[in-house]
C-alpha cells in the first residue's frame, strides 16, 4: 500500500513515520513538512535514521504528483480542508489527524474554531476514527476522521455509562491531564521549560475546542477542564456524571466497562485507577470507575499515550478496521516500563 504522511514533521506525524515502519503493510513513499522540504529525515527525528535513512521531506503539494493509496494528514486544523476534496477525487483513501472533519455539524466549526467549515458537504462523508465505538462504521470507509486525544479518553471512560444511560447527560464533568506533546511542535510560553518544569496549569477554559467533540460523541453537556503537566507523553481523564440511578455499585460499574471492551484488544479495565505512565508507548487505553453511593456520582477514569491511542496509533488502528485488517497490525500492545 503506498502510503503518503502529510504534516510529518509534527509530533503526530513523526510518530506515524514511526509506527508506519513497522507496519507490513503501509509502505510510506513521500512525507511532507513545508518548513523541511529538502531536509532528510534522519536529521529532524534521528530516532528514526535506522528506518528512514535517506527520506527526504518533500513540499505539501508533492503529494498530488505521487502516486498513492492513502494519504495520513497531520495538520494543524483549517490546513485539511484545502487538500482532502481533491485527494478523494483521484480516488486516494484519507485518514486526517486533524479536526477539519471531526464534527457533523458545519456551525460548530464557525463557533468553536472561529471560520466557516470549507468543505461542509464532506463532513456526512467522513466517519469517527473511534474504533471501539464505530467499528462497524468504519468498514470501507475513504474518509476518516481520527478522535483528538481528549476526546478519546473521556469517551473511552465515559460513553459505556452514557450509552447505558447510567448517569445523567447533563451536567458532566472532564478534568483532564496531558503531557506537552500535545500541543504540538510550535514553541509558546506556556511550553518554555521553564516555565512547564515543575508546573502544571489548567488551559482553554470553557473555550477548548474539543469540549463540541466530546459532547457529540457522548451526547452530553459537558464542562471540560484540560491541564498541561510537566511529561512529554501521557494523559489521563478523571470524569464525573450523575448516578441515574441510586441502585448503580462500583462493581456494577466495572462490570460494564468490562462488557462493554470485553473484545476490544486495546482497553485495559482495571480495578485499581488508571495511571498516566502504564500507556505510554502503547496504542493500550487504560479504563476504570467508581460509585460514591454518597454523593451519587459516578467517577469514570482512562489513561492513554496522546501521540499513539490519541493520535497516529488510532489513526492506523482504524484504517487497519476500514481495510478489513486485523486491528492490531504493526500497533504496540504493551507500555514502555519504567
Amino acid at each position: 500500500m503506498r502510503v503518503g504522511i502529510v504534516g510529518a514533521t509534527g509530533y503526530a506525524g513523526t510518530e506515524l513515520l514511526r509506527l508506519a515502519a513497522q507496519h507490513r503493510d503501509l509502505d510510506v513513499v513521500i512525507a511532507t513538512g513545508e518548513s523541511s522540504a529538502g531536509r532528510r529525515v534522519a536529521q529532524h527525528a534521528p530516532a528514526l535514521a535506522a528506518q528512514y535513512p535517506s527520506m527526504v521531506f518533500s513540499a505539501t503539494s508533492a503529494v498530488f504528483e505521487t502516486s498513492l493509496d492513502m494519504v495520513f494528514l497531520a495538520l494543524p486544523h483549517g490546513q485539511s480542508q484545502q487538500l482532502v476534496p481533491d485527494l478523494l477525487a483521484r480516488g486516494v483513501q484519507v485518514v486526517d489527524l486533524g479536526a477539519d472533519f471531526r464534527l457533523k455539524n458545519a456551525d460548530d466549526y464557525a463557533d468553536w474554531y472561529g471560520e466557516a467549515h470549507r468543505a461542509p458537504e464532506l463532513l456526512a462523508r467522513s466517519v469517527y476514527g473511534l474504533v471501539e465505538r464505530h467499528r462497524g462504521e468504519l468498514d470501507g470507509a475513504t474518509l476518516i476522521a481520527v478522535p483528538g486525544c481528549y476526546p478519546t479518553a473521556s469517551a473511552l471512560a465515559l460513553g459505556p455509562f452514557l450509552d447505558r444511560h447510567l448517569i445523567e447527560p447533563t451536567g458532566v464533568v472532564v478534568n483532564a491531564l496531558s503531557g506537552s506533546s500535545g500541543a504540538g511542535r510550535a514553541t509558546s510560553d506556556r511550553l518554555h521549560h521553564a516555565r512547564l518544569a515543575s508546573n502544571a496549569e489548567a488551559y482553554g477554559l470553557l473555550t477548548h475546542r474539543h469540549t463540541p467533540e466530546i459532547q457529540q460523541e457522548i451526547s452530553a453537556q459537558l464542562l471540560f477542564t484540560p491541564h498541561l503537566v510537566p511529561t512529554s507523553r501521557g494523559m489521563l481523564v478523571t470524569a464525573y456524571g450523575r448516578c441515574a440511578s441510586s441502585k448503580l455499585s462500583t462493581a456494577d460499574a466495572l462490570g460494564v466497562l468490562r462488557e462493554t471492551y470485553a473484545n476490544d484488544p486495546f482497553i485495559v479495565v482495571t480495578d485499581e485507577p488508571p495511571a498516566l505512565k502504564d500507556p505510554v508507548g502503547s496504542n493500550l487505553c487504560y479504563v476504570s470507575a467508581r460509585v460514591d453511593p454518597r454523593t451519587g456520582w459516578v467517577v469514570a477514569m482512562s489513561s492513554l499515550d496522546n501521540l499513539i491511542k490519541g493520535a497516529a496509533g488510532q489513526a492506523i488502528q482504524a484504517w487497519n478496521v476500514a481495510t478489513g485488517r486485523d486491528e492490531t497490525t504493526g500497533l504496540p500492545m504493551s507500555g514502555v516500563t519504567p
